[in-house]
């Protein structure tokens, strides 16, 4: 996640410190997104420090610590503006639990456990929905709004993940096993480690 260019999107609107800017990024991306780690936003911050595209300098306060207000940099706004003029490459791979679920679900050879799976993930997609609905209704930032929709559109494809789960996997009440893949044989030619013998035990001669 390019957490670290929201923060710099958020300072390029104005300076900030640490607990201001952690609640500006959870107000500005909504609650679907998550609570942002104090210490995580630290440690960002202290990275672009060294990377020299955020500024830091130190507040006195009366009787609390100094506060620490970051701005960015030149160098920040350039990075800032490269980041928003790329394409957003998604991840490598497909990793993901639930899958490896339909899997061993599948491996069982047990239509019932199979079935049982896909319908648990079914109700809690579903439920899922529900609540991102009711949030976009109250949502009165387009942007969040966006962010909410754009989840729900995720949890949608789920669901019709689970529909192509249950015709290929599916059969009455059969599972169609996934076909179980050959162990690669050693290549013609491999060294082979030739056969340990049992060493004559302390005092006994060779060949006795």
């Amino acid at each position: 996640m390019a957490i670290q260019h929201a923060v710099l999107a958020l300072l390029a609107d104005r300076p900030s410190y640490g607990y201001e800017l952690k609640g500006a990024f959870e107000t500005a991306v909504g609650p679907q997104w998550g609570q942002l780690n104090i210490g995580h936003l630290y440690q960002i911050l202290d990275r672009l420090g060294r990377d020299g595209l955020v500024v830091t300098e130190r507040h006195p306060q009366p009787v609390k610590p100094d506060r620490r207000m970051h701005a960015i940099t030149p160098a920040g706004q350039a990075e800032l503006a490269r980041w928003l003029d790329e394409p957003s490459p998604r991840g490598g791979g497909f990793r993901d639990d639930f899958f490896l679920k339909v899997t061993a679900a599948a491996r069982s050879g047990s239509a019932q456990v199979l079935r049982t799976v896909l319908a648990n993930q079914r109700g809690y997609l579903l439920r899922e929905l529900r609540n991102l609905g009711a949030l976009r209704r109250d949502a009165d930032d387009p942007v969040v709004g966006l962010l909410l929709s754009a989840a729900s559109r995720h949890v949608e494809a789920d669901l019709a993940f689970l529909e192509d789960a249950e015709a290929a996997l599916l059969d009455g009440d059969r599972v169609r096993i996934p076909a179980r893949r050959a162990v690669p044989a050693e290549p013609l030619g491999a060294p082979v480690a030739a056969p340990v013998e049992d060493s004559p035990g302390p005092g006994l001669a060779q060949g006795a």
